[in-house]
């Protein structure tokens, strides 16, 4: 008979899967390797596992035995039908308690699925964000996991001894209820596309409107990442503007089109769904659709004309305003994140805590900086908060950088260079702090053409019809609401 000697399973040796393996592995767990082609897990036993307590499998039913009760079993596989494939050839092997944790990208709505179809079976489903890339999975992951609470107790000595540290804090609790830690997950993936691209932007200006060069650049981000923009994703791009290789510097022979998983997309269809004006986010998911039609962008770019200018006024001076516009815009899509979190948690019943999503993104993830941790402080503050912006740290930010925004997006709009992240980042703001935005006409044209009825201000709650060419009728329309 098989002896049970693993703490925990982990299914798929990719990258991610292997390297999460050897860090817990490095935190004294014992892990059993399996992979549906079991080639792999005898090379990993064979090379990058050798040495270590890890035990390998060669079948299911092997693996579930060498586990210890409750049997817990990681899942690192691609979302969709592989990671229902493997449940339904789990659930027979293990018994009522047992766990199993989805750690890949798979959608929430999925996970809610999953886990009330394996609670009705007794088994304690978990669906969990893992964000860090691989070097995170080896030294220290965020991680965000949800589903079933009764799970948590089994899993945290696992996850919060192996993820990522901030101030001595684990970048890694219990988020919430079914769906819960891959919808944090997505709208984390969400910021970080709009992160990307708002730093693309300022190279872009910088590269096209400043004319500067890739030391320059670099020297700038490195700058910036000494300050309020100090933070992961800064610091990479510093080192990505100066690599050179034996043809000269790297980054400018890279095609210029950007590719997706779908998890920023996820985030833009959520917001729609949930009517959340998320708009930085889906700005960042078109910008890299653009990016994709390079054939036509070059057929277009000698038949569209442009502005054809350089900047002539002081550089040192703009790329202050370039910096401050950059921060501003990125607490801008942070509020917008943390108001698609809020509406979501008001239809599902979750019980999220912001300040210790806020904390978990702290460290190990690819959007981790500085300003997480006044996140942080401002819900700590206010649990109830309801927009970052209101909070007296980032509405004191937004008072020094407004200015510098328009400043920003103003100058690059007259040298022809798209920012469509800093622009629609200015557009929510002015539209958040407008006490009177133009939807009154708006709600006048719906009542024209299709009597869609509008309330009067003072009269809020009753919906009136007017007859607004005297040839229309009194009867207004009930159910379509468009």
């Amino acid at each position: 008979m098989t002896e049970a000697v693993a703490d925990i399973a982990l299914i798929g040796l990719a990258v991610m899967g292997q390297n999460l393996i050897l860090n817990m592995n490095d935190h004294g767990f014992v892990v059993c390797a399996y992979n549906r082609t079991t080639d792999k897990v005898r090379a990993f036993l064979d090379n990058e596992a050798k040495g270590t307590k890890v035990v390998g499998a060669f079948s299911l039913e092997e693996m579930v035995a060498k586990l210890k009760k409750p049997k817990r079993v990681m899942l690192l596989v691609k979302a969709g039908s592989a990671v229902d494939a493997f449940i339904d050839k789990l659930v027979p092997l293990l018994s009522a308690g047992d766990i199993i944790i989805d750690g890949g990208n798979s959608e929430y709505q999925d996970t809610e699925r999953r886990t009330k179809d394996l609670d009705a079976k007794g088994i304690l489903f978990v669906g969990s964000g893992v964000s860090g890339g691989e070097e995170g999975a080896r030294y220290g992951p965020s991680l965000m996991p949800g589903g079933n609470p009764k799970a948590w107790p089994h899993i945290k000595p696992i996850f919060q001894a192996i993820c990522a540290k901030a101030d001595g804090e684990p970048c890694c609790d219990w988020v919430g209820e079914t769906g819960a830690g891959h919808f944090v997950k997505m709208v984390h993936n969400g910021i970080e596309y709009g992160d990307m691209q708002l730093i693309c932007e300022a190279y872009h200006v910088m590269r096209d409107g400043l004319g500067l060069g890739n030391e320059e650049m670099s020297n700038v981000f490195t700058e910036w990442n000494k300050g309020e923009l100090d933070s992961f994703l800064i610091e990479i791009t510093s080192n990505i503007l100066k690599y050179k290789d034996e043809k000269g510097y790297l980054l400018e022979r890279i095609r210029d089109t950007a590719g997706q998983k779908g998890t920023g997309k996820w985030t833009a269809i959520s917001a729609l769904d949930y009517g959340v004006p998320v708009t930085l986010i889906g700005e960042s998911v078109f910008a890299r659709c653009l990016s994709a039609l390079k054939t036509e962008r070059i057929e277009a770019s000698s038949v569209l004309l442009g502005p054809n200018t350089k900047y002539q006024a002081d550089k040192k001076q703009f790329l202050e305003h370039l910096r401050k516009a950059l921060y501003a815009s990125k607490i801008i899509s942070y509020a917008q994140g943390f108001m698609l979190l809020r509406e979501a948690a008001k239809i599902h019943n979750w019980n999220l805590n912001y300040g210790g999503i806020a904390l978990m993104w702290r460290g190990g993830c690819i959007i981790r900086s500085a300003f997480l941790g006044n996140i942080k402080l401002a819900f700590d503050k206010n649990p109830k908060l309801t927009n970052l912006l209101l909070d007296d740290f980032f509405a004191k930010a937004m008072k020094d950088c407004q200015a510098s925004i328009r400043v920003a997006v103003s100058t690059a709009v007259n040298l022809g260079i798209p920012t469509p992240a800093l622009s629609t980042a200015l557009a929510f703001y002015d539209g958040y702090r407008a006490p009177r935005l133009p939807a009154n006409l708006l709600q006048a044209q719906r009542d024209y053409f299709g009597a869609h009825t509008y309330e009067l201000l003072g009269q809020e709650g009753k919906f009136v019809h007017t007859n607004w060419t005297g040839h229309g009728g009194n009867v207004s329309a009930s159910t379509y609401d468009a």
